[in-house]
């Protein structure tokens, strides 16, 4: 028999998402998997909103809390553990339900999307090449042999990665981008939400992160290393707080700081979700959210 259409419940941060999942997964024998990269992060639970186990409700929840904040998160290995659980939760005659707003690690496991690999001392040599000769040489010698990448790049270190790909595989970078076709049958529901309630919801949520210790979970995890992270010294709210321990800004600032990160991230999720025509959308705060959800993914 074949196996049913992966689900995925997407949306802004803060629209609700992992409690749909849980209400979902009751609904429909389902098993949840995190997709939210900042979430992955032993540690990291006040500042990334994770769903605590008592929200979890008895659900199982996948792929939580499998990496320490020295390593960094990786788009292709999350694919393939994700796919992997995936499969075996069709196999004990589950449903699998993805949850998050990390658009590229979502479309990662549902579409089509192929990742090339990566040489370390090819790496060092490009940015040993960028130190060298700048920025400007090496995005030239990029539009030479990938056009489309470098007219859409203009960071170094993604230039350098469009080289690396190009010199490892003999194709463009740009070959690699996803196309909207579904690695297999999958399911998107969309949480609409009000722009205005979602800033002030926003703005609450931070606070109320600052009220429940992150200060604390930032200083905890600056001791076991997080500024050595690339992934998750960057999160938003712990980079924040890191200038707080440094003395560089007060907790009123740091929260501010964080309120507005926050509250442009979503917008830029929003963007990014929006463009996803397959995706159906939902009113966030809709009585019969979850009943109207359950019937699309029956």
């Amino acid at each position: 028999m074949a196996a049913p259409p992966v689900i995925a419940v997407v949306g802004p941060t803060g629209s609700g998402k992992s409690d749909l999942a849980v209400n979902l997964a009751l609904a429909l024998d389902g098993e949840v998997i995190n997709a939210d990269a900042m979430q992955f992060y032993r540690g990291m639970d006040i500042g990334t909103a994770k769903i605590t186990v008592a929200e979890r409700r008895g659900v199982p929840h996948h792929l939580l809390d499998i990496l320490d904040v020295t390593e960094e998160a990786s788009v292709s290995d999350f694919q393939a553990q994700a796919r992997e659980t995936i499969d075996d939760i069709h196999r004990r005659g589950r449903r699998a339900i993805l949850a998050g707003g990390s658009g590229l690690y979502v479309r990662a496991v549902l579409d089509v999307l192929e990742f090339p690999g990566t040489d370390p001392a090819l790496r060092a040599r490009l940015e040993a090449e960028h130190a060298e000769l700048g920025t400007g040489a090496l995005l030239a010698r990029l539009r030479t042999v990938d056009p489309a990448s470098a007219t859409r790049l203009s960071d170094a270190r993604r230039i350098i990665r469009a080289l690396e790909v190009h010199e490892l595989t003999g194709r463009p970078f740009s070959s690699f981008m996803p196309v909207r076709e579904y690695h297999q049958p999958a399911i998107q529901v969309g949480l609409g939400v009000d722009r205005e309630v979602l800033r002030g919801r926003l703005a609450a949520r931070v606070h109320r992160m600052v009220d429940e210790g992150l200060l604390d979970e930032v200083r905890r995890l600056d001791s076991l290393g997080l500024r050595r992270g690339q992934t998750a010294s960057r999160a938003l709210g712990y980079s924040q707080f890191l200038q707080v321990i440094d003395g560089t800004l007060s907790v009123e600032a740091a929260a501010e700081e964080t309120i507005a990160a926050t509250r442009k991230f979503a917008r830029r999720q929003l963007t990014w979700f929006r463009a996803d025509p397959r995706i159906a959308w939902l009113d966030w705060q809709d009585p019969e959210l979850v009943n109207k959800a359950s019937e699309l993914c029956r």
